[in-house]
């Protein structure tokens, strides 16, 4: 008996449609290979083409699907190492922490899929104006959204799978969320190339290969100058387990680890401890540890920059603070915080769920320093504890005054996972971004010592115990991204946006009129 035409026609879009969606999120998955460690960059350009194909002939919402399928695959397989901290470190039962982490990547992936849906919708009828405006400049403007929405999360940006590639030559002038810019376009272009035809197909090609070798020229020029003779700087770490990091008889075998890792390494100018490496509060061992160890410091010509938390006796509350000893003293406290690891949000709302989170110093109170800067000796030091230097809007008011950047971190929470070398990842981006040598200090690792073109100029490797010496140069002028922000991306995004949607527009405003 034969089967009705109709009913292959549907069981042909039925495939279609399935081999979209699995397309999408097989794109998502492989964007994940762009990031540290693997560093294939010229995946992700193969990828958004990927998606952009997904999207073709598709209803807007067909479209938000697949673009949420995409973010599925990002996050699913880019940041699942946040179940660790639930799980390991934040008393949750293991089904728990995995079933939060799975929501948590369900609603991180809603903005790929609000891209997409957009992307259809303000172009029915696909044309060259998808690829090359509305799609490039939609999926920057929800990228940014991401970074800063309820606190933000901005990990996995696209700009940061770049860093190795040519791509990277535009962060110091558009920073990263440019470079997420570029990388969707090259997507659209690769599309075009494929799928056009003639004239049209070279013309994308070259485009293309434009964008790229403008782009490997630029990683060339430095944006800023020397400033003074360099500098000696040595990072310690400590390599204490997260199990026992809070424990109270580990105290003084953590003390006298990092005290004995930094009299090794007293012909430094700068020593530089990690986030949190003292489990203590600074009022508790200032007179037993802090102000013997500053003595010795000025004593042999050191400058020492660790970090601890600090309670204010007066209130109760208490910070994550980073703290310069030597020939003076300053001291920095975390203005962005971390929600359910440093702090609590919505405490009234969430009730007893509250309970739930066991994790040890989680009710930190954000700093309230007008500007992430440090006094350390001689120099003013842009600085970043842990999350915060994936805020690049946040680190760049320290310019220009700062000579050198520095970020401590505590990556331990999320073990032996993907987590660190992105993170590290992060870190060079910002270096990049701002033109200064980056001294990163984490307590498992990875520590680093990174140019001010953001290469890595010497490493020491998670969960080794040692310490990691190098000479930076202080530097001194701006990026055009360090003086300028987001603003010049975010606002070439929203006008790409504006004119790939522009027939939509102008079709709804006459619509309107009548």
């Amino acid at each position: 008996m034969a089967i009705p035409m109709v009913s292959l026609l549907k069981l042909d879009l039925a495939r279609l449609a399935t081999q979209q969606a699995l397309l999408a999120l097989g794109a998502g998955a492989l964007t994940v290979l762009s990031f540290a460690p693997f560093s294939l960059f010229p995946l992700a350009v193969l990828a958004i083409a990927a998606l952009y194909q997904s999207l073709t002939g598709s209803s807007p919402r067909v479209a938000f699907q697949h673009g949420w399928l995409f973010g599925v695959g990002l996050f699913g397989f880019g940041v699942f190492w946040i179940r660790i901290s639930l799980d390991q470190f934040g008393n949750l039962d293991a089904w728990l922490a995995h079933l939060l982490t799975a929501l948590f990547i369900a609603l991180m992936a809603l903005y790929y899929g609000l891209t997409a849906w957009l992307v259809r919708r303000l172009d029915p009828d696909p044309s060259w104006l998808g690829p090359l405006l509305l799609f490039p400049g939609s999926l920057v403007l929800f990228e940014w959204l991401r970074g800063w929405l309820l606190t933000g999360f901005p990990w996995l940006s696209l700009g940061y799978g770049q860093i190795e590639g040519p791509l990277a030559g535009y962060a110091p002038i558009l920073g990263v969320h440019g470079v997420s810019l570029l990388v969707a376009l090259s997507g659209g272009l690769l599309w075009c190339a494929i799928r056009w035809r003639g004239g049209k197909r070279i013309g994308a090609a070259l485009a293309l290969a434009g964008l790229w070798v403008c782009g490997a020229g630029l990683k060339a020029v430095d944006w800023t100058q020397p400033s003074g003779p360099p500098l000696r700087a040595t990072l310690i770490q400590a390599n204490i387990p997260q199990a026992i990091k809070w424990d109270p008889e580990a105290r003084l075998m953590i003390a006298e680890t990092y005290v004995d890792l930094t009299l090794e390494h007293l012909d430094s100018d700068l020593i530089l401890w990690p986030e949190t490496a003292l489990p203590d509060f600074l009022h508790q061992i200032r007179s037993p540890l802090i102000e013997p160890l500053a003595e010795r410091a000025r004593i042999e010509g050191t400058e020492i920059v660790l970090g601890l938390p600090v309670m204010d006796l007066e209130s109760g509350r208490y910070f994550n603070g980073l703290l310069a000893i030597g020939s003076r003293e300053d001291l920095y406290a975390k203005r962005h915080l971390v929600p359910f690891g440093e702090f609590l949000p919505f405490k009234s709302w969430l009730g007893p769920l509250v309970d739930l989170f066991a994790v040890p110093m989680s009710d930190f109170t954000p700093g309230e320093s007008r500007r992430p800067l440090l006094n350390v000796g001689a120099h003013r030091v842009g600085v970043s504890i842990c999350y915060e230097d994936a805020f690049p809007a946040e680190l760049i008011q320290a310019l220009p005054e700062a000579d050198y950047l520095i970020n401590v971190s505590n990556d331990a929470w999320f073990g032996d996972s993907l987590a660190l070398p992105q993170h590290l990842e992060i870190a060079r981006m910002r270096a990049l971004e701002t033109g200064r040598a980056l001294l990163r200090a984490t307590n498992t690792g990875i520590s680093a010592i990174i140019d001010h073109r953001g290469r890595p100029i010497d490493t020491l490797p998670a969960f080794v115990r040692g310490a990691v010496t190098a000479e930076i140069q202080p530097r001194q002028g701006v990026t055009p991204f360090s003086r300028f922000g987001h603003a010049p991306t975010v606002g070439l995004a929203l006008v790409l946006t504006l004119l790939g949607g522009w027939r939509w527009i102008q079709s709804s405003l006459r619509k309107w009129a009548r």
